[in-house]
């Protein structure tokens, strides 16, 4: 929390010394591609939820995935409130939102996955599934998102919070959404519409 805090005090005190007129650059560390990532989908792979309990992709075998890595002092966090509204609109139809918590860009994030969920239900009352804090970028980023740097290729790769990957009922991957693209932007819903529409498949 000290690392983050005088983070964001250091940069404040630059803008305001007229030292810099911008945020940092940051740079994004190397995602190394899975082996073998096209012979795989995303219920090949296994998460561990913000509890401690395995929260396994297969769970979501026949339904339409956003897969975002979220942040709790990020700019963006707002976000998560849109993210919600996704997932109460949608779920019933066969579709879910899966946050995971990292603290790649910035230190952006709680350190214990007590505290980032707690500030979830207080803050948006988040009913989708939290993996637990994770590295979504460089070379200790989960499997799926090894998976998924392969497939798309490095420039889908998440650059900040909320990046988005939207998965398909098939567990294959459909689209990416940087993180400017707000959950309710039309080019994200239509995209899930679209994906819903697809026939369920069977685990």
């Amino acid at each position: 929390m000290k690392m983050r805090t005088g983070i964001l005090l250091g940069v404040a005190a630059l803008a305001v010394t007229g030292a810099v007129v911008a945020a940092p650059k940051f740079m994004v560390p190397t995602t190394p591609p899975l082996a073998g990532a096209a012979q795989h989908r995303a219920t090949d792979f296994n998460l561990v939820a913000i509890d401690g309990e395995p929260l396994p992709m297969k769970k979501f075998a026949g339904k339409v995935v956003l897969l975002v890595n979220t942040a709790s002092f990020c700019g963006y966090t707002p976000q998560y409130d849109g993210l919600q509204k996704l997932q109460t609109s949608y779920a019933a139809k066969g579709f879910t939102v899966i946050g995971v918590p990292s603290g790649d860009f910035l230190g952006q994030e709680y350190g214990s996955n007590k505290e980032i969920s707690t500030f979830c239900q207080a803050k948006f009352g988040i009913k989708f599934p939290l993996a637990e804090k994770g590295d979504v970028v460089g070379p200790k980023a989960l499997p799926i998102y090894r998976w998924a740097a392969a497939v798309l290729g490095p420039d889908k790769t998440p650059k900040w919070n909320f990046h988005k990957y939207l998965i398909g009922r098939d567990g294959k991957l459909i689209a990416a959404f940087g993180t400017k693209i707000t959950p309710n932007d039309p080019s994200v819903t239509s995209a899930i519409e679209s994906a819903l529409r697809a026939a369920p498949t069977k685990a």
